[in-house]
């Protein structure tokens, strides 16, 4: 029974943690941190909501607002299938942003919260674009 209590503690708070990435990210860029806003204030805001949201998909470890507007996220399993199929989910549910995955290369790096949130997501292509919209 112990050892329940104490999965389920860490469960709680890995999931927590995660949320927490998704607001620092967002106090990072609004508070300047990040250089000049490339959005209005309340996008970030919108983007907080979406950052949430991507973290409850079935493959989303970690995720981050990235300072452009984009979603940055760290796959649970970083395979063709999981990744094509997290995508696939995203832009079901967010038809109109741009997911980025953070390649393993790149968390090898340190990731603070600042390196990723000036991660640019240019090179991802839009949901609009997957989903053929212009």
């Amino acid at each position: 029974m112990k050892w329940f209590l104490v999965l389920a503690s860490v469960l709680c708070f890995a999931g927590t943690a995660a949320a927490e990435d998704c607001a620092k990210s967002r106090d990072y860029i609004l508070d300047g941190l990040a250089g000049d806003l490339l959005s209005p204030p309340a996008r970030y805001h919108d983007l907080f909501q979406t950052c949430l949201a991507a973290l409850k998909l079935a493959n989303v470890k970690d995720a981050y607002i990235l300072r452009d507007g984009g979603i940055g996220v760290i796959a649970k399993r970083d395979t063709l299938t999981a990744t094509a199929q997290t995508l696939a989910d995203f832009c079901e549910r967010f038809p109109k942003e741009t997911l980025r995955f953070i390649t393993r290369r790149e968390q090898k790096q340190m990731l603070t919260v600042g390196r990723v949130v000036t991660m640019t997501s240019t090179t991802a292509t839009s949901c609009k674009k997957i989903r053929g919209v212009t």
